[in-house]
């Protein structure tokens, strides 16, 4: 696309986000080529919901190749939401016994990336268990999985690294857990493998008085007019 965003006049795009979300578009550099647009840095931050209940937010690249805000919207959480709980509540229970006063807290998040044509290229998913009694955190932690679009020729999105960790997971004041994932992308519109790479970044904090907040960044190498970034908890 011959529209692009241009360091010089964009260094900073502030996005605020409705209903207690935020966000932030950074430009990054830019390319001369004129088959998409420059890429960016996306970044929305929003308090976790109450139980059953979820809060997600959504950026669409514009004609103009510049970030449009959309709210942060509030819903029920999802059927997956539920069986992602049960299963992080299994695998807990089966490593650890639990107090009787424990609270048995999870958080599912979602991290992804959809092209013009609402097809999901990369995402990045997160589901956290925390257990809380007397004021602190007996055993929490959150795991990480990734999923990418492939094309049927053995060509599209791959997933080239990705990282997850929690800073504590026992007798914790918070836990604090961070993943990673960066995508390339080598197929029909850029048989290089040069061009596009999305790289994805999921924050967790989890509170010993059972509330939790989540934080989400995606860097793009290039973009494309259409493309739209989803983010959420539940």
């Amino acid at each position: 696309m011959n529209s692009r965003l241009s360091i010089a006049a964009v260094s900073a795009v502030s996005l605020v986000a409705l209903l207690g979300g935020t966000t932030v578009a950074t430009a990054q550099e830019s390319d001369p080529a004129p088959k998409s647009c420059d890429g960016v840095r996306l970044t929305g931050e929003l308090p976790a919901p109450a139980p059953g209940q979820a809060v997600s937010g959504q950026i669409t690249i514009g004609a103009d190749c510049e970030p449009e805000r959309v709210s942060v919207q509030h819903g029920p959480a999802s059927a997956r939401s539920a069986r992602t709980a049960t299963a992080a509540g299994n695998a807990a229970a089966a490593t650890t016994a639990k107090a009787t006063t424990a609270a048995g807290h999870q958080l599912r998040g979602w991290n992804e990336m959809y092209d013009c044509c609402n097809i999901r290229m990369t995402g990045l998913y997160t589901a956290s268990s925390w257990d809380t009694a007397n004021g602190r955190i007996t055993t929490g932690g959150t795991t990480a999985t990734q999923e990418w679009n492939r094309e049927p020729w053995d060509a599209g999105w791959s997933l080239t690294s990705q990282t997850a960790k929690d800073d504590c997971v026992t007798d914790c004041a918070e836990v604090n857990s961070e993943a990673h994932a960066d995508f390339a992308y080598q197929g029909v519109f850029d048989p290089t493998g040069d061009w596009y790479d999305n790289t994805h970044h999921s924050y967790v904090q989890l509170k010993a008085d059972g509330t939790a907040s989540c934080r989400f960044d995606v860097e793009l190498r290039h973009t494309f007019v259409g493309w739209n970034w989803r983010y959420g908890c539940e």
